[in-house]
This record gives C-alpha cells, structure tokens and sequence, in this order.
C-alpha cells in the first residue's frame, strides 16, 4: 500500500512537470519576426502580460496573454504568425441564450467563476469555469447550447 501511494505521489509530480515544461515564458524579442509582428498587430488596445512558448505534438505555438478593458484576452498564433484562436473573458449574460442556459444547467448547485468565448477561425464556442464543493470543472457549449470540444 506504501508502495502504491508513493508511486502515485511520483507520477503526480511527473505529471505535472511535464505539463509546466510543454508551456514556457517567453520573452518578445526571442519570438519569430513573423509573431512579434502579429502580436503586435493583435494588442494595439491591449496591455500585454506576457508570451509563452508551448510545444504539442510537434507543433509550436505562441500565446499573447493580455488585458483589455479589464479583462483577460489570450491570442495564439502558430510560428508563421498565423492567428489561430482567441479566448476571451466576458459575461454570462452577454453570450447567446441558448449557450447561457445551457451553462447554467450543468451549472446547478455550483459558482461559474469565469466564462470565456474561444474563437478558432469559424469556430466559436463558450466555457465556463466552475466550482462545486471545492472542485473546479469546466463546460463548454457551443452558441446553440449543444456540448462542444474546445
């Protein structure tokens, strides 16, 4: 039994540093040219907090974390500085009903902390943080309420 708790303490651990290590701070200037350029383009009204570096599958991705309006606002480009998604906070009450009423039913019993409209391209969908009973989970519908994949 102590040899099953260590081992799972260890792959937790493990875990968790390979998760950190796939998303690295970066600073501007080590960016590509390519998405120096696109982020600045993308922040003009925006107060940049910082640029990470994540590595999945082969493929390298930049993200802008900013402010707007008080408000956070992620911008990720590919290497070539191509805008490949935005996910930024707003209100519950400002995203289409049909997506409102479905958060707010799986939802029940629980406190939404955050809601964010993620736009990929075409594609845009709405999550919801959420907090039941000390536990953080998360949803995400699209804008005619039905469940969708981020």
């Amino acid at each position: 039994m102590k040899t099953l708790i260590t081992s799972t303490i260890v792959l937790g651990v493990l875990a968790a540093t390979v998760a950190l290590a796939a998303e690295k701070k970066v600073k501007m200037e080590d960016l590509p040219p390519a998405v120096q350029q696109a982020i600045k383009d993308n922040t003009k009204d925006a107060t940049l907090l910082g640029v990470s570096k994540d590595v999945e599958d082969g493929k390298t991705e930049y993200e802008a974390e900013t402010k707007v309006n008080g408000h956070g606002k992620d911008i990720t480009f590919d290497e070539s500085g191509k805008l490949l998604a935005v996910e930024e906070e707003t209100t519950l009450d400002s995203i289409p009903a049909a997506a409102k009423a479905a958060i707010e039913k799986q939802a029940a019993g629980a406190k939404i902390r955050k809601v964010e409209k993620i736009t990929e391209g075409e594609k845009i969908v709405y999550e919801a943080g959420l907090t039941k009973g000390g536990k953080k989970s998360e949803v995400i519908v699209a804008a005619d309420g039905s469940p969708a994949k981020e």
